[in-house]
């Protein structure tokens, strides 16, 4: 099944479902170089996206330019298509277990199209075992048709990081797997004709699917050996990022910070691992008390504030606080699975006041996703401050602002040590 040269000359066409944050992009880089169908079930973003709008604000207009693609919410049109690439999200439900209907039903929507010779890859993060497992099954039950001998499937782990202008998606490596060599072969031409860091070829599904678990099971379980250390550092009245500096210095310390965790990777993925471990019988230990430590801190920011507040004099019912920045990272729009939004409430469990602003939040978003509302105009008698996230329009701001929006005895949580810190006892200044 030697399909890159028909798609190269256009006379077969890739389809990507799912034009979310990591879904369009790839869409449109393929699209300078391919004719591409872009399916989303959301009519609303395929509209937006016919006009050349990111219902995700991560791409400038100029970005569809010269793009050979067809934006549907029409299913019917992915027949049109012979390798199709499912990247829609992967995320857990309240119970934080693997919610797997979105890729479920994109696989459902691809298995009633595919056609003889067709290529089906998926990007979306699972667990090891869920392409060949979970999706194959429905693929081929759906089709009448049989892998290998009618079609091929690989899996292609996305790689996208929100709000980076710099490491796009052509520019991170991409590591590719198929179900044979020849599948493996071809999706790796396949790839490699938009990737300009390079192809990795996994040496089967299961192991590209492992690697992406890890990457951000990595990154999970070093932020919370962070977090906790912040927590006992705490106790002992000892500055975090002080002695992060200071152990910077030997040549193979690893510099990570403490954190809210938050999105839809880091705080995600590892429960992907953890049900599938605890699935075949195994209990993960380390990897399941990274992820309480990560989901309890903002518990134990509220409780530390409201120490704080109440070691300043003030009644924490009677208190109002200022929240900046609710997305879940700097410089992006995205508040999906916001550690902040838990910060907000565990504030609201101790009665205090919270205001809450974001220059790049959706008030709309916000209100439909945690039932919460962003401030018009920041006022001045504020009695702590919270800088959440780091974003740009924050990162300007000096101390003298913060004194001049907040009363007597101010205090300013700064979580993602943004400022140095303070030479003035008039302000209590604590940070992770």
């Amino acid at each position: 099944m030697n399909i890159y040269p028909q798609l190269q000359d256009k006379s077969k066409k890739i389809s990507v479902v799912g034009l979310g944050y990591v879904g369009l992009p790839l869409a449109l880089a393929f699209a300078r170089r391919f004719s591409v169908i872009g399916f989303d079930i959301n009519a609303q973003r395929i509209d937006m996206m016919r006009r050349g709008e990111d219902p995700s604000r991560e791409l400038p207009a100029e970005a569809f330019a010269g793009c050979d693609i067809q934006f549907t919410a029409n299913p019917e049109d992915l027949r049109q298509a012979h390798f199709h690439i499912v990247a829609v999200p992967t995320p857990v439900d309240e119970h934080k277990v693997p919610d797997l209907s979105p890729v479920i039903s994109a696989t459902e929507t691809v298995g009633r199209i595919l056609k003889q010779g067709d290529y089906v890859v998926y990007e979306s993060t699972v667990y090891p075992g869920c392409t060949e497992e979970d999706c194959l099954p429905i693929l081929e039950e759906l089709s009448g048709l049989r892998l290998g001998a009618d079609f091929k499937i690989g899996y292609s782990p996305e790689r996208i990081n929100p709000g980076d202008k710099e490491h796009t998606i052509e520019k991170i490596l991409k590591v590719v797997s198929g179900n044979d060599a020849e599948a493996l072969e071809q999706i790796a031409l396949v790839y490699g004709a938009i990737i300009e860091a390079g192809i990795f070829k996994a040496s089967s599904i299961k192991v590209a699917e492992a690697a992406k678990v890890i990457e951000n099971t990595q990154r999970d379980l070093n932020i919370s050996f962070m977090n906790e250390l912040a927590m006992i550092f705490d106790r002992m009245d000892i500055d975090t990022q002080d002695v992060l500096e200071a152990a910077a210095t030997k040549w193979n310390f690893l510099r990570f910070t403490p954190g809210l965790v938050g999105g839809h990777c880091i705080g995600v993925d590892p429960y992907y691992l953890l049900h599938k471990s605890m699935k075949l019988g195994y209990n993960p230990q380390v990897i399941l008390s990274g992820r309480r430590i990560n989901d309890g801190m903002p518990a134990f920011i509220a409780k530390r504030l409201v120490q704080m507040l109440i070691q300043r004099g003030k009644n924490p019912s009677q208190t109002k606080v200022l929240v900046m920045g609710i997305t879940f990272k700097e410089n992006v729009a995205d508040i999906r699975n916001s550690k902040v939004a838990d910060l907000v409430r565990e504030l609201m469990d101790y009665s205090i006041h919270v205001h809450v602003t974001d220059p790049y939040a959706s008030p709309n978003e916000l209100a439909h996703e945690y039932k919460l509302m962003l401030v018009d105009n920041i006022s001045d008698d504020y009695d702590a401050v919270i800088v959440a996230v780091s974003h740009d329009a924050y990162t300007k701001l000096t101390i003298p602002y913060f004194k001049n929006i907040m009363t007597k005895n101010p205090i300013l949580v700064d979580l993602k040590a943004i400022y140095p810190k303070p030479n003035d006892n008039g302000l209590l200044y604590w940070r992770l």
